[in-house]
């Protein structure tokens, strides 16, 4: 199987969108280019959480992610709690495609016998080592969001030291939204390490709308930058063939 990159879109929001187009729409067309939309809702701990909920549920099913509402204290684990599980999942759907081929349509992996059922999920977890993964975060920085940004901060960076653990590649990109001039503005270009965010991050200023329809659209295209790069070579095409 050929492993390639496993590619996602981090987006970390506490409120809903207000400008631009639907959300839900533009991570369904993530999804088709074979990037996952992965979503965190963060609430601050003393407040429920609020109507956004049913727009973060809607985004991450749409892009075929992960989607979570957590109090701000609990932001750094579940960071990292989504992004790994938005990997097994994604490699459990390609695994499911190859097995349905040999199978049958009538049969996927929870159809298997339990011993051999352990055997697929090992190779799904090496997988999810081996893989190269690009994620490009997006990060609300709307007026309501001030106060959690340096939470943000420290879950990113504990993200970027659990991943650097894997076998595989890593890659990130970080952006916030509302963009000054455009939806959404770069923080960190591709880079496998954040630990130049500590120089940046604490310099950001929130406020303004919230255009998430918008800064997804735009995150899609930091993808195909990063291709032009050579980081992604034309064979790492493992979630482009899951998609088609």
């Amino acid at each position: 199987m050929n492993k390639g990159t496993l590619k996602q879109i981090l987006l970390i929001t506490d409120g809903c969108s207000n400008q631009g187009e639907d959300p839900s729409a533009i991570a369904a067309l993530a999804k088709e280019y074979g990037i996952a939309v992965n979503v965190i809702g963060v609430v601050n701990d003393d407040q429920t959480a609020d109507g956004g909920i049913e727009e973060v549920e809607d985004i991450a099913m749409a892009g075929g992610g992960i989607s979570q509402i957590v109090k701000t204290k609990q932001l750094s684990q579940t960071v990292q709690a989504v992004t790994r599980q938005a990997m097994t999942q994604t490699i459990k759907g390609v695994v499911n495609q190859e097995l349905q081929q040999i199978l049958g349509e009538s049969e996927d992996m929870e159809d298997l016998p339990p011993e051999k059922r352990g055997k697929v999920m090992e190779v799904v977890d090496d997988i999810g080592e081996t893989s190269n993964l690009e994620v490009c975060i997006l990060v609300d920085t709307s007026a309501s969001m001030d106060n959690k940004l340096p939470t943000v901060q420290d879950a990113l960076m504990d993200l970027s030291i659990s991943l650097n653990s894997r076998v595989g590649k890593n890659q990130f990109c970080l952006y916030t939204f509302p963009g000054k001039r455009k939806p959404i503005d770069q923080v960190l270009s591709w880079t496998p390490k954040m630990d130049a965010i500590h120089n940046v991050f604490s310099k950001l200023a929130s406020g303004g709308i919230t255009p998430t329809g918008p800064a997804i659209k735009a995150a899609l295209n930091q993808f195909s930058k990063q291709k032009r790069k050579g980081f992604i070579s034309d064979d790492d095409d493992f979630i482009e063939e899951s998609s088609s």
